[in-house]
């Protein structure tokens, strides 16, 4: 959690009035502009004291002088984390969009990309979804088979079917017996099981089984860390109006980015909806921009899906609008997972 300075009730006041302001208006916020519009019950000498207080804190920035102010990136995370509340999708909004997937055959990439474009059209900016995909890789079972000298094949099988072949060279030849025997402990004890817990109990094997599975965990992880599988996109033209918001494609064009702002913002322990406001540091794409995203699906099998857009955005609405998206398409995730393997999702 990002560490602010600490505000007044009047200053945290004041300060959501110019966010909401400009968000509506897009002009600079001036104390005549608040004390007109707003019972603030203060003179307006008080209210350009305060937005100069907002202004030598990082909150708000004055363009010009004698002009009003705009919030800052520091502004809108105050605004976002501390001052916006809940806000619900208006039902309107709901309905309609329940229509269009109850409309919409059931078939998960027309959900997919249906959920791209009706993002799209709520936040006025681009709308992303990916598709889903095992949280976590998890190994089956294996098998050992004796090619030549010191090499081995191993056959990995995850959980949900997928098969990967890899050499193996042992320190020495052994038999095939040997290395069945192997094989058979191996799947007894780690059937089911993920990179993290087959690690937590590697030290009750032989060294032969610990080399195996040394590289099995390192497969799994590989798998976990993998890029995004699939990407639906939907209102990019949106991005390309605005020259702020231009850099945010090369985001949604290239998906080991995208991957990678999704990796660090959701990770495993992260629920609900997350902000990123001009790329916190970390994504120059993202200077200008707010992406909000959310994890969809269910324990088993899981997706993301979000809106990119200008920093100056309806973060209400677009917040609840990716809220109610992701509800929405994990109900069906769990319907739909029930009826097929996960095989037959990565394959999609």
């Amino acid at each position: 959690m990002e560490m602010f300075a600490s505000l007044t009730p009047r200053q945290k006041n004041i300060l959501g009035l110019v966010v909401r302001t400009f968000i509506e208006t897009g002009m600079p916020v001036g104390s005549k502009t608040l004390v007109d519009n707003y019972d603030l019950d203060v003179s307006s000498a008080t209210v350009r004291n305060e937005l100069s207080a907002l202004d030598e804190m990082g909150y708000l920035v004055q363009l010009h002088t004698s002009a009003g102010r705009i919030p800052t990136e520091q502004g809108y995370r105050y605004f976002v984390q501390r001052l916006l509340g809940e806000f619900e999708l208006p039902l309107e909004d709901q309905q309609t969009i329940r229509h269009q997937f109850h409309q919409a055959r059931i078939e998960l990439e027309q959900w997919l990309r249906l959920s791209a474009a009706i993002l799209a059209r709520l936040s006025g900016g681009a709308g992303v979804v990916t598709s889903p995909r095992p949280q976590f890789n998890r190994f089956k079972h294996l098998q050992l088979i004796s090619t030549r000298g010191r090499l081995v094949l191993m056959i990995l099988v995850f959980s949900g079917g997928k098969v990967q072949q890899e050499m193996l060279t042992l320190a020495e030849p052994l038999p095939q017996t040997r290395l069945s025997m192997a094989a058979e402990h191996i799947n007894q004890i780690f059937g089911g099981q993920d990179a993290d817990a087959i690690a937590a109990r590697m030290r009750q094997l032989d060294t032969l089984e610990t080399e195996v599975m040394g590289l099995v965990v390192r497969i799994l992880r590989q798998h976990d860390a993998r890029a995004i599988h699939s990407l639906y996109r939907d209102g990019l033209s949106n991005l390309l109006d605005d020259k702020g918001t231009r850099l945010a494609v090369r985001l949604l064009e290239e998906r080991t980015l995208f991957g990678d702002v999704v990796q660090t913002v959701l990770e495993p322990d992260v629920s609900g909806v997350q902000v990123v406001i001009g790329g916190e540091g970390h994504w120059e794409e993202l200077k200008d921009c707010t992406i909000i995203l959310s994890r969809y699906g269910v324990d088993e099998l899981s997706g993301e899906l979000g809106v990119v857009g200008p920093t100056r955005m309806s973060y209400g609405r677009n917040i609840s609008a990716v809220r109610y998206v992701a509800d929405i398409m994990s109900g069906f995730v769990d319907e739909y997972y029930a009826e097929h393997k996960p095989a037959s999702l990565e394959d999609k």
